[in-house]
């Protein structure tokens, strides 16, 4: 059986809580450390959540200090946009995509879904 994002129930173990739900408002994004990931957090509305890396792929410069707008996180050191739904690159000089991580919200909880080994 699968839950909403379509992963199977016996990954469980793998969804990590990483931010009360009321601690990001919309349109906001938070910096998120799991281990050596360092991830970006958005809100994007009221139910709508997306996760990427952190790292610019063209740059050295961290997302969670760019802005989002709707479904867009511009890079803050050269302007490259990106869409945090899928992490594909929607202006130059970004190129390359994000990884992009699956997220739900369980009981107020923000969860993110990270393959552990």
């Amino acid at each position: 059986m699968e839950d909403e994002a379509g992963l199977s129930h016996a990954s469980e173990r793998d969804w990590i809580t990483v931010a009360d739900a009321d601690a990001i408002g919309e349109q906001e994004v938070m910096c998120v450390t799991l281990g050596d990931l360092n991830l970006a957090l958005y809100r994007v509305c009221a139910d709508e959540w997306y996760c990427t890396d952190n790292l610019c792929t063209h740059g050295n410069a961290m997302l969670h200090e760019g802005w989002l707008e709707d479904c867009s996180i511009e890079c803050p050191l050269h302007g490259g946009r990106f869409d945090v739904r899928t992490g594909e690159p929607l202006s130059e000089p970004a190129q390359e995509p994000l990884s992009t991580y699956p997220v739900r919200v369980i009981l107020g909880q923000v969860q993110v879904w990270v393959a552990r080994s």
